[in-house]
């Protein structure tokens, strides 16, 4: 079982000192540039081909603050990383798009699969980053708690429990849910993780008394 000594509380004070000292490099003026290119590609786009309902949902949501909390703020990457490879599907392109032989129109849809790549293999990445880190700050917590049956225990849970999850998520994405919806519940269940995590604290501390 770890030792307890020296731990201090994890407070946004605490962290905002710590990261003064790494300061962030500041963004290339190509950010801003790029943006503005695409902003206006998918303008003209939008005049071409209006949005659904449901794709006006996502502009909306797009042109919103982006989630000051860095936990939701991957969450709400990877849904709309998923909602842009959704849009990438040839089945979803303009139709004269897919119907048409010419170059420039073959090239453009060589450039929309290459972008679908690029997003799937960053979400891959992501989901990835954030599995890992899932583990390791469960492993972290578990440091300090007796290695014996409570331990086993707890783990059994998490694992029940999040097979519990995955399959309230199967239900809903059987059910023909929106990847919003599916991204709404995933998003509760990780507040819920939050939650466990909070009540935990209390029983290892319990525990290692």
């Amino acid at each position: 079982m770890a030792s307890t000594e020296g731990l201090v509380p994890i407070t946004r004070n605490f962290l905002a000192s710590y990261y003064d000292k790494y300061p962030a490099p500041p963004l290339s003026d190509d950010v801003s540039r790029l943006s503005s290119q695409i902003r206006s590609l998918a303008n003209d786009l939008l005049l071409d081909s209006p949005p659904s309902q449901e794709e006006s949902l996502l502009i909306e949501e797009a042109d919103r603050q982006p989630p000051h909390k860095i936990d939701e703020n991957m969450w709400k990457n990877r849904e709309h990383m998923e909602e842009i490879i959704f849009l990438l599907k040839r089945s979803h392109w303009p139709a004269t798009l897919q119907q048409s032989s010419a170059p420039e129109d073959v090239e453009l849809a060589n450039v929309l699969g290459k972008l679908s790549e690029k997003f799937e293999k960053t979400l891959n990445t992501l989901k990835s980053f954030q599995a890992v880190n899932s583990d390791r700050i469960f492993n972290t917590v578990m440091t300090y708690m007796p290695q014996d049956f409570r331990g086993a225990l707890i783990r059994q849970q998490r694992e029940r429990s999040e097979r519990n999850k995955q399959a309230e998520v199967d239900a809903l994405v059987n059910s023909g849910a929106s990847i919003r919806d599916r991204y709404s519940l995933m998003w509760k269940q990780q507040m819920d993780r939050l939650v466990s995590l909070v009540f935990f604290v209390p029983v290892v501390a319990w525990t290692v008394i």
